[in-house]
């Protein structure tokens, strides 16, 4: 493809720019998780996968960590088999594990890997379970209870919580030069399988690796203060103040909660970032302005 003068330097311009975030982040981990519209829509998809392999190409570690939860729920309702919630996660019953490993470890987790290897990448697809990558424990839930001062006990099933990332799993292939796509599939002392939620799985990641950076896309444009704007360039401390006082509630404060523990457990930057943009994960990488939210301890 040739391209006239005015488009040769725009080019040229924008690389130019480029420049020193390639210089500043060369040999960095970035953890990215992936979902929502950017992995249900084909264009956006491609053009995730494109960012990551440059990223990989430019020098930088990209580890992808990806969900699956729109996927899940088609399957379970073509299997006739119900779907339950409680406080946002899915009750997870030994048939509904079956359809989590199935979606998750195969069928989502091997589509994102064809397609950045598609697009020019080296990546390999692993579960929690590989190398006990992710080791994992049963997650209950708590809820004070008006007939008793002691919290009722809510078993939600095969929901895991994170005990312990393997990083070695991770730096062998880092340095094998390959690009991790991890579903977020741990695994128990007794060799039971847990549905884990992938934000959870990519900052511990995250803060195992004390990576650069750890991105989270979602379907939002950010964090939104009171008048829907989108705030960025957040501390640590500022979020805190924005929980206590009621900004951050509801569906983000799962997302926030993720972003804030990365940061305070040594990653240098957590991004909630709008993965319906195209390519949101160059523009947060490559430009002043990003894409979303920025949080770190470094404002």
């Amino acid at each position: 493809m040739s391209l006239d003068r005015e488009s040769a330097m725009n080019v040229a311009k924008v690389l130019t720019e480029a420049l020193p975030y390639i210089q500043r982040f060369t040999g960095k981990t970035m953890v990215v998780k992936f979902g929502g519209n950017a992995m249900t829509d084909s264009q956006l998809n491609r053009q995730f996968a494109r960012d990551i392999v440059l990223m990989k190409l430019v020098g930088m570690n990209p580890i992808v960590v990806h969900g699956g939860g729109p996927q899940i729920g088609e399957l379970l309702a073509k299997l006739n088999i119900k779907s339950e919630f409680i406080d946002g996660m899915r009750v997870t019953d030994s048939d509904t594990m079956d359809v989590v490993e199935m979606v998750l470890g195969a069928t989502v987790n091997k589509s994102i890997v064809a397609t950045i290897n598609q697009n020019g990448g080296k990546a390999i697809g692993i579960t929690g379970k590989d190398g006990n990558l992710i080791s994992a424990s049963r997650l209950r839930i708590e809820r004070a209870s008006a007939a008793t001062t002691v919290p009722e006990i809510i078993d939600i099933g095969h929901v895991g919580r994170v005990e312990n990332i393997d990083r070695e799993v991770l730096d062998v292939l880092v340095n094998g030069d390959f690009i991790p796509v991890i579903a977020p599939i741990g695994v128990g002392p007794d060799g039971a399988s847990y549905n884990i939620n992938a934000d959870t799985v990519a900052g511990k990641v995250a803060e195992v690796l004390k990576a650069e950076k750890l991105m989270l896309l979602t379907n939002v444009p950010g964090l939104m203060d009171k008048d829907q704007q989108v705030l960025t360039g957040l501390s640590t401390a500022e979020v805190d103040r924005l929980i206590a006082d009621g900004t951050i509630s509801g569906g983000m404060l799962p997302k926030i909660a993720c972003a804030l523990d990365a940061v305070k457990g040594g990653v240098r930057s957590a991004h909630i970032i709008d993965g319906r943009v195209p390519h949101a994960v160059l523009l947060e990488v490559f430009t002043d302005e990003g894409v979303g939210t920025l949080i770190s301890n470094y404002n």
